[in-house]
Formats: structure tokens, sequence, C-alpha cells
């Protein structure tokens, strides 16, 4: 426990560094933290390489949705406090002066700290986009080629670890994570990203194995909560104190909770093996038109388009269980588009126009 405050401590004279001195950089730094938002993962980051190389899209899903099921996980046995919470309630500083750290509209997350999930989320996916970059040059066996090769090598993890960097950076700087557990989060990413380097079994799973896996998520986490729950151990512990602190109540949002990205995750999850193994997908993106770069430039501009549109669908927050069911239809919607429905629409419509030119 006395380790645990010095790190904190410690950690808050970092945060009051970067809050003094890096002010001029406030717009990057939260432009980063939202960067390395997980969310990116199903808007931006899959639309565009599921379309590209359907195995390195595949991934992708499992390697976020997996990583941060584990960091849920993590988070529930760590018991890891935010900063912008933790100096108010410590007993470290003598006569209750505790430091002043600024927050921001997304500084006040509702679960526990560590690891970060934004930088594993983050570390994860950039190391699943690096490696899948770097198998295309790897194969080159010319001389000048493996010269190409080496320096894309440097070029593209140098921005992997700049991107990684700032992002932990950002998540300090508005009093979310405390350094260490930004260092954790990016580490965490990359061991769960490199351990489905070697699983390519999830290239080829049935909707069957996309249902097992995911009740096996949901049961596990739920069930884990539960036990704890009847040790008088509450997971949920850091949600009143995420009340209770933030500066500004409106910055509380439910979408935040441990249980919602859970459920998050789960409906990207069946979306994707829904998708994957549904005749829409066999028949546009398995077809001729698959090949053509003109059909996949046309996927990923609309998939990317009506996905924004999803952003307009609020979600009551009224009700924590309909919040929760219909978070998963819509995160199940998101893959289910990327994946079957804008390739389907695409594949139907470059037919049609052969058959007028015909």
């Amino acid at each position: 426990s006395i380790k645990m405050d010095l790190l904190h401590s410690n950690g808050v004279l970092i945060i009051q560094h970067l809050q003094r001195d890096y002010r001029a950089y406030q717009d990057f730094l939260n432009f980063m933290s939202h960067v390395g938002d997980p969310r990116n993962i199903f808007s931006i980051y899959f639309p565009l390489w599921f379309q590209l190389n359907q195995v390195v899209g595949t991934k992708m899903i499992w390697v976020a949705v997996i990583g941060d099921w584990f960091n849920l996980i993590f988070k529930w046995i760590l018991f890891g406090h935010r900063p912008y919470w933790w100096v108010q309630e410590t007993m470290v500083y003598p006569n209750r002066s505790s430091p002043c750290l600024e927050q921001f509209p997304i500084t006040c997350e509702t679960g526990p700290g560590s690891p970060s999930g934004h930088a594993m989320g983050s570390s994860c996916v950039w190391y699943v986009m690096v490696t899948a970059a770097l198998s295309y040059t790897v194969r080159w066996k010319d001389k000048s080629a493996v010269t190409l090769h080496r320096l894309t090598w440097s070029f593209l993890w140098s921005i992997f670890w700049i991107i990684q960097i700032s992002v932990c950076i950002s998540r300090v700087f508005i009093a979310t994570h405390f350094p260490h557990q930004v260092i954790l989060g990016v580490f965490a990413g990359i061991l769960v990203a490199e351990a489905f380097e070697h699983t390519p079994a999830i290239q080829t799973a049935s909707l069957r194995m996309y249902i097992k896996t995911n009740l096996f998520l949901f049961i596990f986490a739920l069930g884990f909560y539960l036990v704890l729950k009847l040790l008088d151990i509450d997971l949920l512990w850091s949600v009143p104190k995420a009340k209770k602190w933030c500066a500004n109540p409106d910055w509380i949002n439910i979408d935040t909770t441990p249980f919602a990205g859970l459920v998050r995750n789960l409906g990207a999850l069946f979306g994707l093996g829904l998708g994957i193994n549904s005749e829409m997908f066999i028949t546009s993106c398995k077809g001729k038109n698959s090949c053509k770069m003109s059909f996949r430039i046309l996927c990923i501009a609309a998939s990317l388009a009506t996905l924004q549109l999803y952003n307009f669908i609020k979600i009551p927050t009224h009700t924590e269980y309909l919040f929760y069911i219909l978070s998963f239809c819509k995160s199940a919607a998101m893959p289910l588009t990327v994946v079957a429905l804008v390739p389907f629409c695409v594949h139907s419509l470059m037919r049609t126009t052969e058959k007028k030119v015909n």
C-alpha cells in the first residue's frame, strides 16, 4: 500500500507537470486521447482494413474484443484508482492539502484505472496494422527490396511508438490515468495482439464458434462479478467515486461503465460472425467483384459513411438494462454493415451497371 501510494503521488507530480507545461498542446493531447478510443476500431480502422484485407480485418476485431475483455478482468483484479478521484480521498497529503488536478470532458471515466483501456486498445490494433503492412514487404527478396523493407520497418514501428506515447501522455494529461497504468496497457495490448498472430483458427470460425465465444466471455465476466459480489467485494466500486469527484455531472457517461464496454464488444464480435457466415458476404466478398479495386474503394467509402450515421443514433440511458440491450444491437449492426450489407449493395449495384452496359 505504501509503494502504491508512492507510485500514485509521483504520478500526480507528473500530471501536474504536464498540465502546467504542456497547456499549449491541450487540443492535440485531447485529440490523441480520442485517437486511442477503442470505439474507433469498429468505426474507422476495421472498415478500412476489412475491405483491403479480410484476414487482417477479422483479426483486428478479435484482438480488440479479447483485448478489451482482458482489460476488464485486469481492472477488476487490480482495483486501480484514477488520479482525479485518488487525490481527493488519499491520506498521503498532510492537512488535506491535496493537489489540484484539472479535469476535462473526457476525464471522468467510471471504471477502474489499471490498465488503461485506451492505451491497450490502441497498442493492440496498431500492432496488428503494422505487422500486417510489414508482412507484404518481408517477402521481397532482392537486395534493394530488403533495404526498402528495413526502412519501412523502421518507419512503421517509429510511427507505432509515436502514437502510443502520444496516447499515453494524453491519458495522463487529462488526469484519467497514472503513468504506470498506461504503460501496463500498452504492453498488455501488444501481448494480446502477438498471441493472435499465432491463432489462425479465427479466420475459419463458424457462427456457432462466434456464439460460443460470446457466451463464454459473457458468462465468465458475469460469473466473476457475481462470485466476488457474494464475497462482499463490489467490482463497481469505482462508479460512485467517479460520480462523487467528477467536476461536472454531465461528463459522467454510462457508456464508460465496465459492463457497457463488455456488451459493446460482445455485440461487435457477434455482428462479425453473423456477417462473415452470411450469404450476402459469400455472394459479394467471395465473388468476382471482390478482386476489383473499384469494388473495395466503394465498399470502404460506403462503410465509413454509413457507420458515421450510427453516431446519430442515441441510445436511451434512463433504463440500464435497456441501454445494454440496445448497445449490443447497435454494436452488432456495425460490423454486419461493413462485412455483409454494404458489400452486397455495392455488388448488386455493380452487377446492375454491368448488365446495362452489355
